[in-house]
């Protein structure tokens, strides 16, 4: 009999990568997705598709009763790292309550194993390279919230003997990523940016290093993880090794693009200054590298760009905090 998944936020830029890899390992895959971040359109034709929310215990609930899913790959989130600080009780209830509704149905209808993508936003600042032993001191509200779901998953598999595994993927992009959202995802922010003729944004004074990873080199992995039992109640860093500066980024976008590099620079805001993590536990474990560098990536997703053109940039219109707000997102 073909297993069932469940995939979370798999009309996202992530979720649907996720989820069409799923198809091509011969799995019958339900989507959940609200549309808030992601569209219709990204959805594998052979998936089911249920517009809904996380947040919806019931809807939840029946899908559990309805398809008695093997595995949950639960990748729906609001992962604004930096906006988290503003958006305290959003960011709690999508990342937290949420995960903890498909947490409960997974218990109760015996899945097999619960993916999670988690965050190096765990590990906070000052742990470079970020290793899976490092002490979590996540300091913003999304890393908090990802690190109580990991906390979540080890109680319930100690009280309830639900497996799961847990990725901690970073500043991943690629084709289908919601460009128009200027909080997240600096990568399609500058594309969106150039398309419109705009200068590219950047806090501080664009040394912060970060290690940017292409899509194709992580979505295989986790769909695969399943069907490795050695993996299972693990946590493993996934994504690329090479860090760069985000002047250096824009300079790649803009060469992709074929724009004129042009940036401007706003205040530093409260982040990390360097942030990347090794893979050597993946890498022993499943022979796991990134292959796909940083230009022929972003190459690659430019030209995704291109075809679909920019889009209207979205203002989070619900910001709870505003002391302190980045004067570019009041």
């Amino acid at each position: 009999m073909r297993p069932t998944a469940l995939v979370t936020g798999g009309a996202g830029f992530i979720g649907s990568h996720v989820a069409d890899e799923l198809v091509k390992l011969d799995t019958r895959v339900v989507v959940l997705d609200d549309l808030s971040g992601g569209y219709r359109d990204n959805v594998p034709a052979a998936a089911e598709f249920v517009e809904g929310s996380i947040l919806d215990e019931a809807l939840v609930r029946e899908l559990f009763e309805r398809h008695r899913f093997d595995y949950v790959y639960h990748l729906a989130a609001y992962a604004a790292e930096g906006l988290s600080h503003f958006i305290k009780r959003f960011n709690y209830m999508n990342n937290v309550v949420g995960s903890v509704n498909l947490i409960n149905a997974a218990v109760n209808f015996e899945a097999k194993c619960f993916v999670f993508t988690s965050s190096i936003a765990v590990y906070g600042s000052g742990q470079v390279p970020m290793v899976e032993d490092a002490l979590p001191q996540p300091e913003d509200s999304y890393g908090i919230a990802k690190f109580a779901v990991e906390l979540e998953l080890a109680a319930s598999r100690r009280l309830f003997g639900l497996n799961s595994i847990v990725f901690r993927p970073h500043n991943v992009y690629g084709e289908r990523q919601n460009i128009a959202d200027r909080y997240r995802n600096v990568i399609g922010i500058f594309m969106n940016q150039l398309m419109h003729g705009q200068p590219m944004t950047i806090f501080g004074d664009g040394t912060q290093k970060r290690a940017f990873t292409y899509i194709s080199d992580i979505a295989p992995t986790i769909a695969a993880a399943v069907n490795t039992p050695a993996l299972y109640n693990q946590t493993f860093n996934l994504g690329a090794d090479v860090p760069y500066e985000i002047n250096d980024l824009a300079k790649v976008v803009a060469e992709a693009l074929g724009r004129p590099y042009v940036t401007t620079h706003f205040p530093a805001r409260e982040e990390a200054h360097v942030a990347f993590s090794t893979h050597g536990k993946l890498a022993e474990a499943l022979g796991y590298r990134a292959r796909v560098g940083l230009e022929e990536g972003v190459r690659r997703m430019a030209a995704w760009a291109l075809r679909v053109g920019p889009r209207a940039s979205r203002s989070f219109d619900a910001i709870e905090i505003r002391k302190n707000l980045p004067r570019s997102w009041a």
